[in-house]
């Protein structure tokens, strides 16, 4: 999927580095200050830039170091039949602080040039491996209202040249929104396109209550106005429209904010189900595990997560 500061398509998945192992969380070094957030049953703590007098293009070079760093690539702990993984219990107790917990510059990147200029050639890659898109294309599935559905609208946030929705898929309307024009046309499920690079503009070019279902993959990350953003993601919602955010552990670390590139996994579903919580009017956020299991000799692929909510009903 697209991303970037708003949303492109980039480099192959091959090329794509691992923001971080299935559950290590790797503090910036440059860090002076630290904040303690209750992740479920377990206190973690995500460590944040704030050294002083530090330039943001350091704490931005010394994330990229961190999120370069090749990780092997381990088992995960795959949750046995009837039970939830670690990451679907993140969100059970958030225990959310009572204001944005945010800085500025934790929305900060290494790279804050132009992604206009960045994502200006069209890359035809997926960026994640094949059996992360079978796993994300099957929730798809089990999550979509019924193909062919009237009056069913569909937002692919951060699109790119492929959805990865179910083969087949269609409704009376599935508009694309992201940052290459040939990326887009190239998508044979969109319906419409438009093109916005949503750190630059933060407002969904879109009427109230349009749409049923949004998506974003594998592009949460690069967002560095999330607040604006999901605030107008509910705008465009229909009542009792979901919102699905999938993202994996590879990123682009020039242009992934520097809170992702300073947390792992488990922190990651936090930190987007935060962006739905602090959001007035979605449900509370859930969070899914849909990586695929171990194969052969136990190589595993790519990790999948989905963190969603719903837009309430007026009352």
């Amino acid at each position: 999927q697209q991303a970037g500061m708003a949303c492109a398509a980039s480099t192959s998945v091959t090329a794509l580095n691992r923001c971080a192992s299935s559950t290590a969380r790797l503090p910036l070094a440059c860090a002076l200050r630290k904040r303690s957030t209750r992740i479920g049953r377990t206190s973690v703590t995500l460590t944040l830039a704030r050294e002083a007098g530090a330039s943001a293009t350091r704490r931005g070079a010394l994330a990229s170091v961190v999120c370069s760093l090749v990780y092997s690539r381990t088992v995960p702990v795959m949750a046995s039949a009837g039970t939830r993984s670690e990451f679907e219990k993140v969100l059970d107790e958030p225990n959310w602080p009572d204001t944005w917990p945010y800085r500025p510059e934790d929305f900060g990147r290494y790279d804050e040039s132009s992604d206009t200029l960045f994502y200006d050639a069209p890359r035809f890659v997926t960026h994640i491996d094949d059996a992360a898109i079978s796993a994300l294309t099957k929730h798809y599935e089990e999550t979509f209202p019924p193909s062919s559905s009237k009056d069913v609208a569909i937002l692919d946030m951060c699109s790119s040249w492929i959805s990865h929705y179910p083969k087949g898929y269609t409704a009376s309307r599935i508009s694309g929104l992201g940052m290459n024009e040939a990326e887009l046309a190239r998508n044979s499920v969109l319906t419409d396109y438009e093109l916005k690079d949503l750190n630059t503009d933060p407002t969904l070019p879109y009427e109230d209550n349009t749409f049923d279902v949004i998506t974003n993959a594998v592009s949460v990350d690069y967002l560095n106005k999330p607040r604006e953003v999901f605030k107008e993601m509910h705008r465009v919602l229909k009542p009792g429209g979901t919102a699905m955010m999938s993202f994996s552990n590879r990123c682009f670390p020039t242009k992934a904010i520097s809170i992702w590139t300073a947390s792992g996994d488990l922190d990651h579903v936090w930190i987007v189900g935060s962006y739905f919580h602090y959001t007035p009017g979605f449900t509370a956020p859930k969070a899914r595990d849909i990586s695929p299991p171990p194969g052969m000799f136990g190589m595993t692929s790519d990790p999948m997560y989905v963190v969603y909510a719903t837009k309430r009903h007026e009352m």
